[in-house]
């Protein structure tokens, strides 16, 4: 009889058996690789990246997890808002002024400016919203940040708008995996505002790549990690709990006193065969939109026009944003290395466009886009890799207010973690799987103490 069963091998599931690692636990990852959608390589002094990439600082769970496993982080370089559009590249200035400097007509740069404004007041409005406040429970500060213009999508938030004015939006609101039609006008404001860096941020980098903060927790656990292992059904009973799943072939079954369940909504749901009607209701809500990335190492022996940037959005574009992770290496100062690293994101209808094609497919037109945005591009390529996301990110669509209650209610012996269940990305998923693993820790140690008798 195991103490505690983990759920997903990802962050979340990772963080809290990082937090769990003085029980007796089991850790069952589907995938043949833990990290989840945390997924870097190394390559000489770059890596390559195509899942999450900068992280929160200093007070909050994910600066407690770097701390407590050792993990080097740096602050991310450069711009993190840059710009090409209509063939001109921004990387310079406050991300407010690029309506006055990318080429469009004089009528569209009018609407630009008017709902630049009006989103800029709002994002004031949404830094009120997320500021802590004291005394206040990480719930509450939540639930605030979820019934923030809940009540409609961005698209209807914004209006009809010229193209270049949407497209120019956009590339900010998708950052997740929803459109503008399906987020809600508090999810597109809160994009603004991290962007802007107002009120909230990721600032952080791991050092080496992100791979290198889940790679070590899972050393710490390596006897305990079970990869491969889809799971089939969780039950729970009056002392323990049950977990059927499938391992090369094989039906095994296993026992503990708590589980973790760290898998996306919709997994959660369909696993969790007796939780609560009420819980796999509102687990049955959540929404998640595709996305699809390439990372591509390069072989420039020269400085480059994109050097100072480490995020560039890319409006009309088949993705919607550059990352230049090589400027993790070339952008904090000496001589400018030679090589580097990029990385390109697809989310929501932009992945929905490519997820269903070939790989040299789809890096043929991400070369095609890139070589706009980056002249000269393909030329100094070196590696090629894509990576499709069908279970992609969650995203906050109108009404998710209403069910974020019913989502944090826990069960007696089961207990929830993952990005889903908060808007504050990487964060949300570690501090959920804190609270997971602190729950499970406290039942297993009230038990412990009182000797309770554990059915096998």
């Amino acid at each position: 009889m195991k103490d505690a069963i983990i759920i997903g091998g990802g962050l979340s599931g990772l963080s809290a058996a990082w937090r769990l690692r003085h029980w007796d636990t089991l850790i069952l990852e589907s995938e043949h690789r833990t990290g989840g959608r945390i997924r870097s390589e190394k390559r000489g002094p770059y890596f390559l990246n195509w899942g999450g990439h900068v992280f929160s600082g200093a007070g909050t769970s994910t600066d407690d997890l770097f701390h407590e496993t050792g993990t080097a982080v740096m602050d991310v370089p450069g711009t993190l808002a840059g710009v090409h559009m209509n063939g001109k590249l921004l990387i310079n200035g406050p991300a407010q002024t690029y309506p006055l400097r990318v080429p469009v007509p004089f009528s569209d740069r009018v609407q630009m400016l008017t709902h630049g404004a009006k989103v800029s007041l709002d994002v004031l409005r949404y830094a009120q919203a997320v500021r802590r406040r004291p005394g206040e429970s990480g719930e509450t500060r939540q639930q605030r940040i979820y019934d923030f213009e809940n009540d409609r999508t961005f698209a209807e938030y914004l209006g009809d708008v010229p193209e270049n004015v949407d497209a120019l939006f956009r590339p900010t609101v998708t950052r997740s995996a929803g459109d503008p039609d399906q987020i809600s006008a508090g999810a597109g404001i809160g994009y603004f505002s991290l962007v802007w860096n107002i009120g909230q941020g990721l600032s952080k980098s791991i050092v080496g790549g992100p791979s290198t903060l889940t790679e070590t927790i899972a050393a710490s656990q390596r006897d305990r990690i079970e990869t491969g292992a889809e799971v089939q059904e969780l039950t729970q009973h009056s002392d323990h709990v049950t977990v059927r799943y499938i391992k090369d072939g094989q039906e095994h079954e296993v026992s503990a006193r708590t589980a973790v369940m760290a898998t996306p909504a919709p997994i959660s749901r369909r696993i969790g065969v007796d939780l609560r009607p009420e819980l796999r209701d509102a687990l049955g809500k959540v929404q998640y939109g595709s996305y699809v990335s390439a990372a591509f190492l390069t072989k420039e022996t020269t400085p480059q026009e994109w050097d100072g940037a480490y995020g560039i959005a890319t409006p009309k574009r088949s993705f919607n944003i550059v990352l230049n992770m090589g400027n993790l290496v070339n952008g904090t100062g000496g001589a400018r290395r030679p090589g580097g690293s990029i990385m390109v994101f697809s989310p929501a209808s932009l992945a929905d466009n490519l997820i269903d094609k070939t790989d040299d497919e789809i890096a043929a037109i991400y070369h095609r886009d890139l070589n706009e945005v980056l002249p000269g591009f393909s030329d100094i390529v070196e590696e090629t890799h894509v990576q499709r996301w069908k279970l992609g990110a969650p995203y906050c669509f109108p009404g998710r207010a209403r069910i974020q209650e019913e989502l944090m209610k826990p069960e007696e012996r089961v207990f929830l973690a993952g990005d889903y269940l908060g808007s504050l990305y990487t964060e949300t998923a570690i501090t959920s799987a804190f609270t997971a693993a602190q729950r499970a820790a406290s039942l297993l140690a009230t038990e412990s103490q009182q000797g309770v008798a554990v059915a096998h």
